[in-house]
């Protein structure tokens, strides 16, 4: 790992995990011309389509796009490109060829014939996974070595959190004091973890800890705003990402200080989730209705300048925000094992909307749409926001499909299609610093790519109509994606097996 933090405070461009992300994909670009005389090579020509290539130019229609073995080789207009002999030529006259999109927020379901393909038929050639464990060390190692379909990953070590946590004790790592934080951050790096990740009940002190360590040992972290840490001492401190909307607004708050003394009083016990939301619902309903803008300002005038990304994941908000909106009978279900849909609709009664009175109700409804007008309010500032949907860990977020829906979201927060794509693109490769090899269709990037039927730039839905998927230069055609998903759904109509 290399070009990390240098110092509590100073953020530079994340180099964390990048090495093993691309692992064996370093060799040199070939010139387009000389692609031709590269024998035994594979060569694929996309040809006639129209590139939007996430750079903010404009695109580029009736154009080639030239991948050899894993690489993008050249992109030009069509007849200004050599396409050599031999090569497989896919003519796609009408089709819209975007960078292959990432999901920087996903927990995924412990099975390789859900969670995997679902990703890749949905055009997601790269995740941020945001708990480690060894299986997902085991995927990234085979999915490396070909042996395995699926994206691109980087992966976080065991969660840390205050104690008590609000999550599992056996899957969360709890820290009570600073050797102990320093210790978990120790851990990560053993574990092969690409970053350590926080969660939300960490004090203070104990955040300052996890990133003097991180510094000192060269590996980044990211996670949620812990409750007692303001958002811009979270940015000064180095912490790359924050994860959701959490503990957000406290700083944009004419109430700050009482909120602060409201937070320092909160009493959580172990693994009390619920009790946690609700307490939390209260403080962002007060801090939302005391929002100043002129606090906000410079709070996000901090974020830009230091490049926080947030990952606003605001289809988890339209679970916990409006659980009676979900679609229980989503056709996209039928991807999804009984099990986990089962579990999913257990926890929609008896966690999301637990104990919830007429007051609150109304409450959070109206919360999603300040949620949105955030966002908006941060990509306007200069924030750069990141595309993330934990799938796989929230009620009825599904994975793959729910990227497509948080896309959505952003551009009804105020951001363009142009931004949004953007943020599942360029944006989370640049926070990963992934940024010379991924994240653009440009000569040199590894050929992870989506072909769409239709412009996303007039539609951000469009994203949804995929047609072809290519990742690490391996074609899934339309027929290949259709029979992935006839697989996926009978994999997830199987009984589970204990």
């Amino acid at each position: 790992m290399s070009d990390l933090t240098s110092g509590v405070g100073r953020r530079d461009v994340l180099r964390a995990g990048a090495a093993m992300v691309a692992a064996g994909t370093a060799a040199a670009v070939v010139p387009a011309g000389r692609a031709a005389a590269a024998s035994g090579q594979r060569v694929l020509a996309l040809t006639g389509v129209t590139v939007v290539d996430a750079t903010g130019r404009p695109p580029g229609r009736d154009m080639t796009v030239l991948v050899r073995e894993e690489h993008i080789v050249a992109v030009g207009r069509r007849g200004a490109v050599q396409v050599p002999a031999g090569a497989k030529t896919l003519d796609l006259p009408g089709k819209f060829v975007i960078p292959g999109l990432w999901d920087a927020h996903v927990h995924s379901i412990p099975s390789e014939r859900i969670s995997l393909p679902l990703y890749l038929v949905n055009g997601i050639t790269s995740v941020r996974e945001m708990s480690g464990s060894a299986l997902l060390h085991e995927w990234r190692d085979r999915v490396g070595r070909g042996e395995l379909l699926g994206p691109r990953s980087v992966i976080a070590g065991r969660i840390v959190d205050g104690a008590p946590t609000i999550g599992d004790p056996a899957a969360f790592v709890e820290v009570a004091t600073e050797a102990q934080a320093r210790e978990a951050v120790r851990q990560a790096k053993r574990d092969g973890a690409d970053f350590v990740k926080v969660y939300s009940r960490l004090s203070a002190d104990l955040h300052r800890a996890i990133a003097e360590e991180a510094c000192r040992q060269r590996i980044p972290f990211a996670g949620h705003c812990p409750d007692a840490v303001p958002l811009g001492t979270a940015s000064a401190a180095g912490q790359y990402s924050i994860e959701h909307l959490y503990s957000t607004w406290y700083d944009t708050s004419a109430q700050e200080e009482e909120l602060r003394a409201r937070i320092a009083g909160l009493t959580i016990g172990r693994s009390d989730y619920v009790a946690w939301m609700h307490e939390t619902h209260r403080l962002e309903w007060d801090a939302a209705r005391s929002y100043s803008p002129r606090k906000a300002a410079a709070v996000f005038a901090t974020l830009a300048r230091n490049r926080t990304r947030i990952v606003p994941t605001l289809v988890v908000y339209r679970v916990l925000d409006r659980p009676d909106e979900v679609a229980l009978d989503d056709e996209r279900l039928k991807y999804v094992p009984v099990a986990v849909v089962e579990g999913w609709r257990w926890a929609l009664e008896n966690i999301v909307k637990a104990g919830w009175t007429p007051e609150e109700t109304a409450q959070r409804h109206a919360l999603l749409d300040q949620r949105l007008a955030f966002v908006g309010e941060l990509a306007r500032a200069g924030v750069p926001v990141v595309a993330g949907t934990d799938a796989g860990d929230m009620p009825f977020v599904i994975p793959g499909f729910s990227l497509h829906d948080e896309l959505a979201s952003l551009v009804r927060a105020g951001l363009s299609p142009l931004r949004a794509l953007q943020a599942a693109t360029i944006e989370p490769a640049r926070m990963l610093g992934l940024d010379d090899r991924l994240g653009t269709v440009s000569p040199g990037k590894l050929a992870d790519l989506v072909v769409l039927d239709a412009d996303p730039l007039a539609d951000i839905h469009n994203t949804t109509r995929v047609h072809t998927v290519l990742t690490r230069g391996r074609v899934i055609s339309p027929e290949q994606r259709t029979h992935m998903l006839a697989d996926i759904a009978a994999a997830a109509a199987e009984p589970a097996t204990s």
